[in-house]
């Protein structure tokens, strides 16, 4: 036969046995308490009215007459039962000045000696006190009955200690439903509120809340995604290691408010929305990041649950792979012009008009190597040379003319390791796509590209510059302030959307400590300027503008 060991009580259970014992002990203590305390004043009371009777009977002159006369007990015996029945008291005692009876609730009692202390009467002084005689123990005052000065009498009132008890008795039971009372209530508001908290706890005990929230911590640690969880008044309620690290944040930001992070402005917006939010890219001065927000909600909105999503990275390789796509796509389409030419020059062959065929395909030719020429004698560094190639190609099938400056000159191996070529191929990428959609259609539609290094001043150090300038409609001032925010464009919205491209550039550009500046162009278009300052230690920190380069003075 097995025994079946109880588990651990849930957490709920135990704190209901808890305040139940604290109840029933926070009661049985005030019980005791009160009735200690309303016995010592039943005791006091009695004896107050024990020593005003005994002081009533003493002033009564009938009693001074009486006591004169030769049989006092024939006319204060009655009295003395009149004034019991009438005073509430046990009994009423009125002797001669030696103690002997004269009145007594017992009549055979009568001539006999007083019980108790008479001396301090004897001598004029009224006194109470608590004496056992022959009634019992009793509550007792004592009095003298004085007629010109002297003492011809006394008289003794008193309750038996018996009645007090009773007394008390009766308001103790009296308490003691209140105090059963009290303890039921209590015990029922006790029980509502755990079964609340049993809901809540779900029915754990302590040991299992504890192993949650230990795997809880392991698992806010462990996780390498951002996670945020605000208050209903979007303060910071919780926040993992991912979070911090993608936010920017140290410290305890636990408490502080979503607008007290020092976040960009629109990925406050998004933490502070009341709707969700699914998927939506955000840059921070660093970070590519994509934000998802829900409302904990159960009858009333409880806070926010924000994951937060590093993209950065797949953002970069994502730029590489549209320019090394639209590369593929020129030359695709290079390839179907290439054939479209050999089919040319294999008719006018067939046709026997061999020269003409020989001038048209060398013309072909040396114009595509002119065009190679031009940029990789421009550019040497090999990523944005080809990231020129395929944009000059892609532009073309746009119908806009992208050309580079003959002032560009970018050797290869001037980079520093700190300026890696990914982040040049964000910035130039960005701005010569933003500038061939604004040339796009215009007269002309053209794009020009400079990419040099500039001597920005004595003791400053050298400065990659990246220039694009088009032919387009221009820059509204009224739009300069709001150019570079994440999700603004003067452009209808594609399927993927638009505003991010400049948004990057800008944040590239900041991230190396840069400046990026937007003024208008000779031909009336916009000119994007980006300055990147290149280490003391680079291979071309020292090289000059070239000859004939805009210099400082035409950055802006």
């Amino acid at each position: 036969m097995r025994l079946s060991v109880p588990g651990p009580r849930s957490l709920a259970g135990q704190l209901f046995a808890m305040q139940a014992v604290l109840i029933a002990v926070v009661v049985a203590g005030y019980a005791l308490f009160a009735y200690l305390g309303d016995r010592g004043q039943a005791e006091d009371a009695a004896g107050r009215q024990a020593r005003s009777v005994a002081l009533s009977i003493a002033d009564s002159p009938f009693v001074s007459e009486a006591v004169g006369t030769p049989d006092p007990t024939a006319r204060l015996q009655p009295y003395a039962v009149r004034v019991m029945r009438d005073t509430d008291v046990d009994f009423v005692t009125i002797m001669s000045p030696r103690g002997i009876r004269w009145t007594h609730p017992e009549p055979q009692q009568i001539g006999r000696p007083f019980q108790g202390h008479i001396e301090r009467a004897q001598r004029g002084e009224t006194f109470t006190e608590t004496y056992t005689g022959t009634l019992g123990p009793s509550v007792r005052a004592v009095t003298p009955v004085r007629d010109d000065g002297r003492v011809v009498g006394l008289v003794s009132a008193g309750i038996k200690v018996e009645e007090i008890s009773k007394r008390v008795q009766d308001q103790l039971t009296a308490l003691l439903g209140v105090a059963v009372g009290a303890l039921v209530l209590g015990a029922v508001g006790t029980y509502v509120i755990n079964a609340r908290l049993r809901r809540h706890t779900h029915g754990m005990n302590a040991d299992e809340l504890s192993r949650m929230h230990d795997y809880h911590q392991a698992a806010l640690h462990a996780v390498r995604e951002g996670l945020l969880m605000l208050d209903w008044q979007y303060r910071v309620a919780l926040i993992n290691d991912g979070g911090r690290e993608l936010l920017g944040v140290g410290g305890d930001v636990v408490g502080t408010p979503v607008a007290d992070l020092g976040l960009p402005a629109q990925l406050t917006g998004a933490l502070l929305a009341s709707e969700p939010r699914v998927d939506e890219v955000h840059l921070t001065a660093e970070r590519v990041l994509v934000v998802n927000t829900s409302p904990v909600s159960g009858g009333e909105r409880r806070g926010t649950v924000v994951t937060l999503r590093d993209v950065t990275e797949l953002q970069s390789l994502m730029g590489e792979l549209d320019s090394e796509r639209g590369f593929t796509q020129a030359l695709r389409s290079q390839a179907h012009e290439a054939a479209n030419r050999l089919h040319t020059v294999v008719s006018l062959i067939e046709l026997g008009r061999a020269e003409e065929a020989v001038d048209f395909a060398t013309a072909e030719l040396e114009l595509a190597q002119a065009l190679t020429d031009q940029v990789v004698a421009a550019v040497g560094e090999p990523v944005l040379a080809a990231l020129l190639l395929g944009k000059t190609a892609q532009a073309n099938e746009r119908g806009v003319e992208l050309v580079v400056s003959q002032d560009s000159r970018l050797d290869d191996g001037l980079l520093p390791p700190s300026l890696p070529a990914r982040d040049l191929v964000t910035i130039l990428g960005n701005l010569i796509d933003n500038a061939v959609d604004a040339a796009q259609g215009r007269v002309p539609s053209r794009v020009t590209v400079a990419a040099y290094t500039d001597t920005a001043g004595a003791g400053a150090g050298a400065e990659l510059v990246l220039r694009v300038s088009d032919t387009g409609a221009g820059v509204d001032p009224a739009h300069a302030g709001l150019l570079f925010q994440r999700g603004f464009s003067t452009k209808p919205a594609g399927p993927g959307g638009r505003g991010l491209g400049l948004a990057l550039v800008h944040q590239a550009v900041h991230r190396h400590g840069g400046t990026l500046t937007v003024t208008e162009a000779d031909e009336g278009g916009a000119r994007f300027e980006a300055r990147l300052p290149l280490d003391a230690a680079g291979p071309g920190a020292a090289a000059p503008a070239p000859v004939g380069g805009p210099g400082v003075g035409g950055a802006v």
